[in-house]
């Protein structure tokens, strides 16, 4: 049985019986490796229509029998005339469907329909300026003339038959084109980020005008469909919640929680891997949360230890501790009598780091609850959240009720401390390592950064340096400090924290800190880094 995640159905005309309103018809976004897929769908959801991410060369026919009710085609790094280069089912172009193409999108409709796409005399990258030949389709309600941010080699030199141009640049002669019969639009700018200042304009002009779509998406309705999805999975039987303390696992064991009532029953797996005193800040928030909520404590961190020792590598890591994980849920269930269940709070940027939608996109890591999983399970899956970002998991925390203080705490990986200890993890380092990341925490509280930062943490790069200390030399450990800013966890950019509190946070960790006689500061942004060093 697949992991039970909802997903609306496309017909706006299925009104849903819980709420008497439309269900959200759904988008399908076809990655053809694009930088910025994951922002189309961020932009797609702002506009409260779901969207998923797809290979770019899923068939037609496939969309439709899902019920998608409009498809964008993303942007890539190829050029539409090289032998090989991705493309799209042709019969897209001929099933009804509303279509709308960024970028490479937007060249591939115009090769495939007809039109020339050639090398470009004068590339564009940055910000341009595009004059708007017909305020019409996706350019609807725009000015004469508008910002826009380009990013390409190659452009299209005439619309295909039928098509019009409704937009140009001093650069690009064909800088947005439409057909309203067909409902097909391409622009060859990214109206996904924040440089285009009214893409979410022109978004929207595609989902809620050409393509009708009623923008009712919201994690209200959210929450009915994933509790309808989840009794739907679990019809019967019993389920257990794999709860980690993070922000994910407390909102899908809420969800579940809400879907199946009594039988649930939460398991907090201590694996010794946690920050400082989090495990009975976790035990003592969600048991005041949810009285009723049966909540199993596991203490395992020897069987953790044992399991990584020797282990460098940091998908090994994961992959152990996804399978540790796992053997320890199975051993629980078991006491509990017959359970059929795992439930857990996988989020959409595990399942896309981790090369689990299908697109084009690399794999990034290996989330220790995607791909770190064991081939065969017992127990069958529940993901509820597994189609949510970030900022919408946090909403929907608030929706279904949960405290302040369990929504907003700072994510953290599910392999705890184990990845932010680059090597072998030891007891040793990780109590050297959790005393310095309390001190990084402490003092982002301390000074009102604590809701402002996305996460900050301390971590252990294993390299030891030369210093001087009481007037000796010293050959201490070198920690590193992470803060970023962000907003869904899939781009981050380093958070420019006061000198003051930099200064702070390095002398307390130089000071406090046994072992430690230097400290660095992390000013890498994702991309090209990850938010984790493993």
């Amino acid at each position: 049985m697949p992991p039970a995640h909802p997903r609306p159905r496309g017909d706006m005309g299925d009104r849903d019986p819980r709420d008497g309103e439309p269900r959200s018809a759904a988008v399908a976004i076809l990655d053809f490796g694009a930088q910025y897929a994951q922002l189309i769908a961020r932009r797609v959801r702002e506009s409260n229509v779901y969207c998923e991410l797809l290979p770019g060369g899923t068939k037609a026919a496939e969309l439709v029998r899902r019920g998608f009710a409009a498809v964008v085609l993303s942007g890539g790094p190829a050029s539409v005339y090289d032998p090989g280069a991705p493309s799209c089912d042709p019969e897209l172009l001929e099933c009804g469907l509303p279509i709308l193409g960024i970028c490479y999108g937007h060249q591939l409709l115009a090769r495939m329909l007809g039109a020339p796409v050639e090398r470009a005399p004068h590339p564009e990258y940055g910000q341009a300026r595009m004059e708007v030949h017909r305020a019409a389709g996706v350019l609807a309600g725009l000015p004469a003339s508008t910002t826009v941010w380009m990013s390409h080699g190659d452009l299209v030199q005439l619309p295909p038959p039928g098509f019009e141009v409704l937009g140009r640049t001093p650069s690009t002669p064909v800088a947005a084109m439409g057909h309203a019969g067909r409902r097909i639009y391409g622009v060859q700018f990214h109206p996904e980020v924040v440089h285009t200042p009214l893409g979410q304009q022109v978004l929207r002009n595609f989902l809620l005008g050409v393509a009708g779509l009623g923008g009712t998406w919201t994690m209200h309705s959210y929450v009915a469909e994933a509790v309808a999805a989840i009794r739907e999975a679990a019809p019967s039987g019993r389920a257990i919640s794999a709860l980690s303390g993070g922000v994910d696992s407390a909102v899908a064991t809420a969800l579940v929680h809400r879907a199946l009532g009594d039988r649930v029953t939460a398991i907090f797996v201590d694996h010794g891997l946690q920050r400082q005193g989090e495990a009975q800040e976790v035990l003592s928030a969600f048991r005041q949360a949810f009285p009723e909520l049966p909540l199993v404590h596991v203490q395992a961190e020897e069987r953790f230890l044992a399991r990584l020792g020797g282990v460098t590598d940091p998908e090994q890591k994961r992959r152990l501790i996804g399978q540790e994980f796992v053997a320890v849920f199975e051993e629980e269930a078991a006491k509990l009598g017959p359970v059929d269940f795992l439930v857990q709070g996988t989020i959409y940027p595990d399942v896309i780091e981790s090369g689990a939608t299908g697109q084009s996109s690399a794999t990034i890591k290996t989330h220790h609850n995607v791909g770190g999983l064991p081939e065969r399970m017992r127990l069958r899956l529940i993901e509820p959240l597994r189609s949510l970002f970030k900022d919408e998991v946090r909403v929907l925390g608030e929706e279904l009720g949960l405290p302040s203080h369990l929504v907003w705490r700072q994510p953290f990986p599910g392999p705890g401390l184990a990845i932010r200890i680059l090597g072998e993890v030891t007891s040793e380092r990780l109590d050297l390592l959790r005393h310095a990341d309390a001190v990084v925490r402490e003092e982002l509280a301390d000074h009102g950064l604590g809701r402002e930062i996305w996460q900050a943490f301390a971590v252990l790069p294993g390299a030891r340096t030369v210093g001087v200390m009481g007037d000796q030399r010293s050959y201490g450990d070198l920690v590193a400090v992470r803060a970023i800013s962000s907003r869904d966890g899939m781009t981050a950019d380093w958070a420019r924290l006061p000198h003051e509190v930099l200064a702070r946070i390095s002398q307390r960790l130089v000071n406090e800190v046994p072992g430690v006689n230097r400290v660095v500061y992390d000013i890498t942004s994702k991309p090209p880094a990850t938010i984790e060093w493993e």
